[in-house]
């Protein structure tokens, strides 16, 4: 995955999915849920969705992605994502 900046200092990646499917996105952010980092992503498709992935870092300036295979820890996830959204709006 790339990463770069446009002018407004916004963060993008870009997601490369198994199909070969390209999708940028922006970082919305990093939060901690149960011990553990996630990251929230933001597709430039001027859609609605939300990515949440697993964030682990692997050296300066880098990081990984990682897949949320367990429905139970997703759905975790996705409440405390929901959460901070909720308080950040107040």
């Amino acid at each position: 995955m790339a990463e770069n900046r446009n002018m407004e200092e916004v963060d993008i990646i870009t997601l490369e999915f198994d199909d070969g499917v390209e999708l940028e996105c922006e970082i919305m952010g990093v939060f901690d849920h149960a011990g553990k980092e996630y990251i929230a992503l933001i597709p430039l498709d001027d859609s609605d969705d939300v990515y949440i992935y697993g964030y682990k870092e692997v050296g300066e300036d880098e990081f990984e992605l990682v897949d949320l295979e367990d429905d139970a820890e997703f759905e975790a996830v996705v409440a405390e994502f929901d959460a901070i959204m909720s308080a950040d709006a107040e």
